[in-house]
């Protein structure tokens, strides 16, 4: 049998109350459990952006945020963030600037969102090492407004882009 995935389960501050499996929290139970987020531009603006695999049981086959995934039990978010960020998009070295926390429902979860972004250099070429990921690729502002309205993008996404990344 394989190892069972914990989760901290926090309140809206972050601060960790208890460790529960991660089917408790994607469940009936909705705990809530942080994440964390990497949106990556590049030198001229464009944001990376990740497809999540056909096969995901949650917003299969939209593109989404960069890098994205849960903090484990009695790992910090700089710990979670950095390793995330390697195992999506090969990325090392990178300085992340804070951009939000913010509180993010389903109806199957609830997530505490810890949201970064940072700029690469033009020489950066993302390696998709996750096989939950079917392609990563960069966007220009107007195809991501597009995807939006399109639908291609998961509503978490489009939420945080419209909120708190682009700007006119």
């Amino acid at each position: 049998m394989g190892k069972v995935e914990m989760l901290p389960v926090v309140d809206v501050n972050g601060t960790v109350l208890a460790a529960a499996e991660r089917s408790r929290c994607h469940g009936p139970e909705r705990l809530l459990h942080p994440v964390v987020h990497l949106h990556v531009f590049d030198p001229v603006g464009k944001l990376l952006l990740q497809r999540r695999a056909v096969t995901k049981k949650i917003q299969p086959g939209k593109w989404d945020t960069a890098v994205g995934g849960h903090v484990d039990f009695g790992e910090s978010i700089d710990e979670a963030l950095i390793r995330e960020v390697r195992e999506e998009i090969g990325l090392e070295g990178f300085v992340p600037d804070p951009v939000a926390r913010y509180v993010f429902e389903s109806s199957v979860e609830r997530e505490l969102v810890n949201t970064f972004r940072t700029t690469v250099s033009s020489e950066f070429v993302p390696k998709r090492e996750e096989s939950d990921i079917d392609e990563l690729r960069f966007f220009t502002a107007g195809e991501i407004k597009q995807m939006i309205e399109c639908g291609d993008v998961t509503p978490n996404f489009a939420m945080e882009y419209s909120k708190y990344l682009f700007v006119e």
